[in-house]
């Protein structure tokens, strides 16, 4: 009797060509990010007459940047999740182990990342994310930090631009841009670009770039790690009281 072999999985090349609703996406969050980047501060008291308090307008703005945008990437990039979650879904233990163990690795790179560089520059992207928390609930911020903005960034930084790009340029110049512009962007339009101000997130974005491509390409465990840290930095927040992170913050460089 003949031996019956299973074949293995068709490759699916079609998941990684881009779409026009990629490229919809990413213009509206480039646009987006843009416009409060060089014009923010002149939107600023147009968005508080809108809103009861600065706190609200800021939060506002966030959970319409990045709900609607997050609507578009989880549309775009659905059959890749639904396959990316199949995967996992095989090897249920190595993903709960591994995502905090990444998650470790992270903290680990970038304590050892900033000592050697002589100490951290706090950004004001992560100053006015702190500020933020200790004036909104954390059932408000879970879904905008824990759980849409980790995929957006996700799809865009590691989906795209490596696992779509590199199918046009070398993985590693790919993988070397993520990082970049994965920093840039969360400082950007903020304050000077800096090296101790980029240290944590280049650490970050390094972090996941590794965990993107040693999965082979999957985003969704790569979300689930950057998910998991962003909601460790949101218990470690509330879990301060608001006179000692003042404190902190004044103790910042």
């Amino acid at each position: 009797m003949a031996t019956i072999h299973r074949r293995p999985p068709a490759p699916q090349p079609e998941l990684y060509r881009f779409s026009t609703l990629d490229f919809t996406t990413v213009g509206l969050y480039v646009a987006a990010a843009g416009l409060f980047a060089v014009a923010g501060e002149l939107l600023a008291p147009f968005l508080r007459q809108l809103a009861p308090s600065p706190a609200a307008a800021s939060y506002g703005v966030n959970l319409l940047f990045y709900g609607s945008i997050g609507i578009l990437a989880v549309i775009a990039a659905r059959r890749v999740m639904a396959r990316d979650l199949q995967v996992l879904a095989t090897r249920p233990w190595f993903t709960l182990m591994m995502v905090p163990l990444a998650v470790i690795a992270m903290m680990i790179l970038t304590a050892v990342v900033v000592s050697a560089a002589g100490g951290v520059q706090m950004s004001a992207n992560q100053a006015g994310l702190q500020e933020l928390m200790q004036q909104v609930p954390a059932w408000l911020m879970v879904p905008v930090v824990v759980i849409v903005g980790p995929f957006v960034e996700e799809y865009i930084f590691r989906h795209l631009l490596i696992g779509k790009l590199s199918r046009r340029l070398n993985i590693w110049l790919c993988c070397a841009l993520s990082v970049v512009l994965f920093a840039a962007l969360h400082i950007v339009g903020q304050e000077a670009i800096t090296l101790p101000a980029l240290l944590p997130y280049l650490a970050m974005g390094a972090t996941l770039v590794f965990v993107y491509v040693w999965t082979g390409k999957n985003v969704m465990f790569s979300y689930f790690v950057h998910a998991a840290k962003n909601l460790l930095a949101v218990v470690f927040i509330y879990a301060i009281p608001p006179e000692l992170f003042e404190q902190l913050q004044q103790a910042q460089p």
